[in-house]
């Protein structure tokens, strides 16, 4: 690729605000790697590449990430046309099932999916001079998981130029991950270029969404504004929304109350010839436009002539739902710096409007930035990436955000249950688990396309999985239905992956079942989604309700024709209230009928006969059962094992937490002692906290557990004699010196020393007031750190004074007490210096009697 005639920058850049910050672009490269900040319309997407292309002229291809495909192909179809060349040649992209490109090709678009995968096939980039990773801010899982392997790259390849960059304030996180020994990577920055921009606020007087998602009152509110906003603007409108749903039914809105507007809906089900046109802008001639869009058009795609926005304030994010082992994407409010990347599209060509749905109180609580996907989303995908990259867990490996540890260790669990992991320690990858890391779907499907071609026809299966693929839903539940029903361009869509699977199921080594019997047709969908979904293979309990492997409860829509089928294979199921969840807090949102048979088959790693024991009604029971995973076929009672019965006791323990057993006044008070000494000396005192003590039940609670396990009520376990087991030697020689159970005082009465159930509030002692005469130092506990605080009493018990300043009490408020009190109880002291008085608990007579 030598002699390579570089790209015209002059011209690209051409009234491009970015155009300003190239000089500091190409100094930053000489060290190999840069991050660039510059907000939304500034150009950085348009000449960053090209410049890049002209730094490692020769060196080989510029390989420059967009977060979604739609902006894939706008981006490079824009850089061609402003390179006057044409789209394939020295510009071209490539996405899943589509590619633009060719032997002079000097730089390529493509998605973070894609490239994730060819580092996998080649983790030197062969022939790969530099990349560019765009829209880091959105921290898709993709995206954060190049940012780590890139790094990873160039610690090998020193040729390699790395450039990543973002439209939010959020840069300099990537500057530190991206940096090596000599500091972190060079920021380049680019003002904004907006011009004067019109902010109003249209706000909704009821909550937006709801346990279904995004309310219609709601909708029909955007829609609404949309409307009253468009028709006084002479320019194109965009309006933003969480989902496809809500972009169709806003769009059906709008269209009705303005005819004679070009109407159109942007998202990613969207075809590539109508994405194309909405990027493309609108010709002289044309009407103007309403563009209802999702997020797709917030920041890594351009939409020409807009200078109208109308903002729902809403985003679809993943989330992973831990309790009910589901994931999916939830409506959220969206960050503010979503909302003002939003408002900014309005500004790029001469003075905007944005027409913000919901308040500026509702904007305050807005969260700053998006959530990191790895930090909310189901991580099967990204650990078995982070597997077949050779850093398990993301070990070694410079994330811009570490996966948080359950979900990963949920993850892990996953891929060893599909046999992509081999389930040792250091979470190794199996030939089938290299194969689907190689695969451009997610690893669940992957399994199903490769394994279910044993007993099912692949076309057949290559639909099922399209049909997961594109998160199809069905008002009744069915997926049989579902897919006879797609029509117009959902079925060319879907025709098209199917079609592009089926090729790729065909052309892979499958994972063969010996003698596999071929599956029933009727079962043919459902054996699919059982193999993805293995967790989720659901046995009927009552009408409509189903119990799921993983041990979640879901019910069918009412209309369902599923509902007579004993056994489903759930594809899809959402959070849900009311009557149409019946009671189980899910709804099944997709799923095929199975049979017991290939239940089994699909979920074979489910199967136990174990003996379960379970706490109940205060002591451990057990069981022999038979089942598949929750989902139990027969159940015998029996004597559990010692190692079941303890496990039980743990877990009872951990869900109940230490109020399962039962607590003596004794063991309370010097729980509460511990704790205060814990807290004002630390070390080797040992702390008294739930968490703590359950942290270490074995060390203190060990013969107890066992006499638990072995059948005892908990009602008979004593604890006292168990918590002294934590006294630290020899320092407790020094417990009643330092934290006291009782103080006495001058009258010589021992007073119990009350310690508090916060370790942080001091210790207190209730006295009558003349048992106290002549203590004109405030005693203090655990070495002088601690006041007690005195509870004064009057003769008859009733309180007079809390202080924690003996001294200060008696040379002041002990006056108007005298005052108040010894009218009241004559027949008792109330001398005018306390301080010399005896201290008694007597009268005065009684007091006379003994002198």
């Amino acid at each position: 690729m030598a002699n390579v005639p570089e790209f015209d920058l002059d011209r690209i850049g051409a009234g491009l605000p970015f155009a300003a910050s190239l000089d500091a672009l190409r100094d930053a490269l000489t060290r190999g790697v840069a991050v660039v900040q510059a907000p939304p319309g500034t150009g950085k997407t348009t000449l960053a590449p090209p410049l890049v292309a002209n730094h490692v002229a020769g060196a080989g291809r510029v390989i420059v990430t967009q977060p979604r495909r739609v902006a894939v192909r706008a981006a490079a179809r824009r850089l061609a046309q402003l390179s006057g060349t044409t789209l394939g040649e020295r510009v071209g992209y490539a996405v899943r099932g589509d590619a633009r490109t060719s032997a002079s090709t000097l730089v390529e678009f493509v998605t973070p999916g894609l490239l994730v995968r060819r580092l996998l096939a080649d983790p030197e980039l062969t022939g790969v001079a530099a990349v560019v990773l765009d829209e880091v801010h959105e921290r898709s899982l993709d995206s954060d998981l190049l940012v780590g392997m890139l790094a990873d790259v160039r610690e090998l390849r020193d040729d390699l130029a790395l450039v990543a960059m973002s439209a939010t304030l959020d840069a300099p996180t990537f500057a530190d991950v991206l940096g090596r020994d000599d500091g972190v990577a060079p920021l380049v920055d680019c003002p904004s270029a907006l011009h004067p921009l019109t902010l109003d606020w249209a706000p909704f007087d009821a909550p937006r969404t709801d346990a279904r998602g995004v309310t219609r009152d709601f909708l029909d509110h955007v829609a609404r504004v949309a409307v009253d906003a468009a028709r006084t603007s002479d320019d194109d409108a965009l309006v933003f929304l969480p989902g496809v749903r809500e972009v169709s039914h806003v769009a059906d809105a709008v269209r009705r109350a303005l005819p004679d507007r070009d109407l159109l809906e942007l998202h990613g089900r969207v075809d590539a010839r109508e994405q194309d046109r909405i990027t493309a802008g609108r010709g002289p001639d044309e009407p103007r436009r309403v563009i209802v869009s999702t997020a797709i058009a917030e920041s890594s795609l351009t939409v020409p002539g807009v200078r109208l926005v109308i903002d729902a304030g809403l985003a679809r994010e993943p989330r992973r739902d831990a309790a009910r082992g589901m994931a999916g994407l939830v409506t959220v409010a969206c960050s503010r710096a979503s909302a003002e990347q939003r408002a900014g599209r309005a500004a790029r060509l001469g003075p905007g409007r944005v027409v913000r749905c919901y308040d500026e109180r509702t904007f305050a609580r807005m969260p700053e930035h998006v959530t990191p996907e790895i930090s909310t989303a189901d991580l099967t995908s990204a650990a078995l990436t982070l597997a077949a990259w050779g850093t398990p867990g993301g070990v070694g490996l410079r994330l811009p955000t570490a996966p948080p540890a359950a979900a990963l260790r949920a993850a892990n669990e996953s891929l060893t249950a599909l046999g992509a992991l081999d389930g040792s320690d250091d979470g190794r990858l199996t030939p089938l688990g290299r194969t689907l890391a190689g695969l451009p779907t997610d690893p669940r499907l992957g399994r199903a396309l490769l394994v279910a071609g044993e007993g099912v026809d692949v076309c057949r299966a290559a639909g099922v999985v399209a049909a997961l693929s594109d998160d199809l839903r069905a008002n009744d539940a069915d997926l049989a239905r579902a897919l006879r029903e797609l029509s117009g361009p959902t079925r060319a869509r879907w025709s098209k992956e199917r079609d592009r699977l089926t090729r790729l199921a065909e052309h892979r080594p499958s994972e063969p079942e010996r003698d596999a019997p071929p599956v029933p047709g009727e079962c043919a969908d459902g054996f699919v989604v059982a193999l993805a979904y293995p967790e989720r293979v659901a046995r009927r309990v009552t009408d409509g309700v189903y119990l799921l492997a993983s041990g979640t409860r879901a019910a069918l829509p009412p209309n369902s024709p599923l509902r007579h089928h004993e056994w489903l294979a759930v594809a899809a199921a959402a959070r849900a209230d009311g009557r149409v969840a019946q009671g189980t807090g899910a709804v099944v949102r997709l799923a095929a009928p199975l049979t017991r048979e290939l239940a089994e088959r699909a979920a074979s790693h489910l199967l136990v006969d174990e003996v379960r024991a379970t706490w109940d009604d205060g002591r451990v029971t057990a069981r022999r059962v038979q089942a598949l995973g929750a989902i139990e076929f027969s159940a015998t009672p029996t004597k559990p094992t010692p190692e079941a019965a303890r496990a039980a006791v743990h877990e009872a323990l951990h869900r109940h937490g230490l109020d399962l057993l039962t607590w003596s006044d004794e063991a309370t008070a010097l729980r509460r002692r511990l704790a205060f000494l814990h807290h004002h000396l630390g070390e080797p005192w040992p702390a008294m906290d739930d968490t703590s003590l359950l942290d270490r039940a074995d060390e203190w609670l060990g013969p107890e557990l066992d006499a638990l396990a072995r059948g005892a009520k908990a009602s008979s376990v004593r604890l006292l004699d168990p918590l002294r087991r934590l006294l630290p030697w020899p320092e407790a020689t020094r417990l009643d010196d330092l934290a006291p159970e009782r103080f006495e005082v001058p009258s010589g009465s021992r007073i119990r020393v009350s310690y508090p159930e916060d370790p942080a509030d001091p210790p207190v002692v209730a006295v009558k007031l003349q048992e106290g005469f002549g203590l004109d130092e405030t005693p203090r506990l655990a070495d002088g750190r601690a006041p007690v605080l005195f509870h004064l009493l009057s003769p008859a018990g009733r309180p007079l004074a809390i202080t924690d300043d003996l001294a200060s009490f008696w040379a002041g408020p002990y006056a108007g007490v005298r005052a108040d009190m010894r009218g009241r109880y004559p027949k008792h002291p109330w001398p005018e210096d306390p301080t010399t008085h005896v201290a008694t608990a007597k009268t005065n007579n009684r007091l006379g009697s003994q002198r």
